[in-house]
């Protein structure tokens, strides 16, 4: 029993913590992805600040990820518009599915910027 007592704690703390970087490591490659199509759909001529973040939304949604705060700029794509950028902020303690340790008061951040289709 005193074994069992040592041992427990140690690899219950070694679980949860490889639950939590592996939940990280699924937000982090989920938000790259997001980020690329949002950033893609930006791009095309025609295309709006709604359906940037539209898109955005729907991959982070896939995953069940919270409170995902997304910026576009420009804010208004115009016909002129040379290049669009988008970032994708994801808070880590709404979105962890053990008591958040490791990474309490992180978030995931990405960023991408494209130059539009069809501009000179």
């Amino acid at each position: 029993m005193v074994e069992f007592a040592i041992v427990v704690p140690l690899v219950f703390t070694l679980f949860f913590a490889a639950f939590e970087f592996c939940r990280v490591a699924m937000i982090r490659h989920t938000a790259d992805n997001a980020v690329y199509e949002a950033c893609r759909t930006g791009i095309i001529p025609g295309a709006t600040k709604k359906e940037v973040e539209s898109e955005a939304i729907r991959i982070m949604s896939s995953l069940g990820v919270n409170n995902v705060r997304i910026d576009v700029d420009p804010s208004k794509i115009e016909r002129d518009t040379d290049e669009v950028r988008v970032r994708i902020e994801v808070p880590l303690d709404d979105n962890s599915f053990v008591p958040n340790q490791f990474v309490a008061g992180k978030s995931i951040i990405r960023e991408l910027t494209l130059r539009r289709e069809g501009i000179r």
